[in-house]
């Protein structure tokens, strides 16, 4: 019994192993196939590896219409158009709460004059020859990267609807959607690196090995945010998110390459490429000076880890006075209450470091503190920088609570499909707009928008109203 309860445990895992794969495979097959120009569904192309059976849409779902004309008078001889038939073609959209079908009506026209025949174009659509409308699409990548639910568990959601759309269908719109959605993500990336400061950390996600496989590697995400909120600047808050294989410091140094302002981080050894003469400058983070000393406190209850914790206290509760006031108040309240606690912290720890031994692991805590010091005295003269990385750890908690619900990246493809949708939800969601109305509305609008005005869909100059 127990052999058979431990061999369905394992093929329990195998199945949902091959369904987290099949589904982060597809979305990259399609990002590339966006990318190549082959068409969603399209019978007449070239039959490819990959083929989706296309299931008549439900007769339950409200249909609505909207008649394209040609016009009345015929383009080439000025005669009068006659109706001889139509042409209707179906997209199957999500509006929040329900599925409607939309038909694009195109009557067939005959000019009475000179037979010439005229009918109205389709409107541009999201995926070429593909049933998905932009609402539908939106709520999809709202629902996977926002809401941690997997394409598997969409689809069976759907079912529930009356609506069956299989998991590899939604992975090819998936992946197709952010391909096209690229543009704006590197969009985004070059704002936040045209920032005087910046904040980077980076988070692990499984990565499988190769296909039919439950082994797999550690792959990342690294974030990168600029956020001026603090110091009343100008520029919008915004994430920028990239999927590597490996933690190699070449990564950041690649994404980072030619930035010149300062970058808040943690004491990774891989961020070092980063610094240096004619490069970026360091903040150091106290939030990981203070962890270390929150660490000794639960272990032994160290008075002078409690007494560490206490004057670093003092430093937020000052920062907590000078958030959101212009910068030269700023600047004079840290100056004047937070220079002389910094100061004291660093040659208190300094005195303690020689009254207990050095082998234990407050004295490490300590000496991690005095190394990290020197590096987080910036932002007392400098009015764009903070005390800690909190806003750079906060734009990578959706994914820690993501990779719990779909468990692994199922190929290189899905990585990059992923940082792609998670830099234009997390930024949306920093302006305090809604990633699934906002996307739907740059959805609209993609196919036709020009490539040198894509700064006109970013979520800040999203208008609900009108939209």
């Amino acid at each position: 019994m127990k052999k058979w309860v431990n061999s369905t445990r394992k093929s329990t895992g195998i199945d949902q192993l091959a369904l987290d794969l099949s589904e982060d495979d597809e979305i990259a097959q399609a990002a590339a196939d966006q990318l190549t120009g082959q068409s969603a569904g399209d019978e007449e192309a070239p039959p490819s590896k990959r083929q989706h059976s296309r299931k008549p849409l439900p007769d339950h779902l409200d249909r609505e219409d909207e008649v394209l004309s040609a016009g009345e008078a015929c383009a080439g001889c000025g005669g009068t158009l006659r109706q001889v038939g139509e042409d209707i073609t179906q997209e199957l959209d999500y509006i929040p709460g329900h599925f409607v079908v939309r038909r694009f009506i195109r009557p067939r026209m005959a000019c009475t004059c000179c037979e010439a025949f005229a009918q109205a174009p389709l409107p541009s659509r999201l995926i070429e020859r593909g049933r998905p409308g932009p609402g539908l699409v939106s709520h999809m990548l709202v629902g996977k990267y926002c809401d941690h639910l997997p394409l598997e568990r969409q689809s069976k959601i759907y079912a529930r609807e009356g609506v069956d759309l299989h998991r590899s269908t939604l992975s090819d719109w998936v992946g197709r959607t952010t391909a096209l959605l690229e543009p704006m993500a590197e969009h985004i990336g070059k704002l936040v690196r045209a920032g005087p400061a910046l904040f980077a950390d980076d988070t692990p996600v499984k990565l499988q090995v190769r296909a039919n496989t439950m082994k797999t590697k550690t792959a990342r995400l690294w974030s990168y945010v600029r956020d001026e909120r603090p110091w009343c600047g100008a520029a919008p808050p915004c994430a920028w998110y990239q999927f590597s294989v490996d933690r190699k410091g070449e990564h950041p140094a690649n994404h980072l390459a030619s930035y010149a302002g300062t970058v808040h981080a943690d004491g990774y050894a891989g961020f070092n490429g980063l610094f240096g003469e004619g490069k970026a400058s360091e903040q150091a983070c106290m939030v990981h000076v203070r962890r270390k000393f929150v660490d000794e406190v639960e272990r032994t209850g160290s008075p002078i880890a409690q007494q560490a914790i206490k004057q670093i206290a003092q430093l937020y509760a000052n920062e907590k006075e000078a958030r959101g006031k212009s910068p030269e108040e700023r600047i004079t309240l840290r100056q004047a209450k937070a220079k002389p606690v910094f100061d004291a912290l660093e040659l208190w720890l300094k005195a303690q470091l020689h009254k207990i031994s050095g082998k234990t692991k407050l004295a490490e805590a300590i000496r991690y503190a005095l190394n990290r010091i020197p590096k987080a005295r910036g932002y007392l003269s400098d009015l764009h920088l903070e005390l800690d990385n909190n806003t750079c750890e906060r734009s990578i908690r959706p994914i820690a609570l993501g990779r719990k619900n779909y468990l692994f990246m199922g190929s290189i493809g899905g990585g990059k499909a992923a940082a792609i949708a998670y830099t234009l939800i997390e930024t949306a969601k920093m302006n305090n707009v809604d990633p699934e109305a906002w996307l739907k509305w740059v959805l609209q609008r993609l196919p036709d928008h020009k490539i040198n005005r894509i700064d006109e869909l970013m979520p800040w100059k999203w208008q609900p109203e009108k939209a």
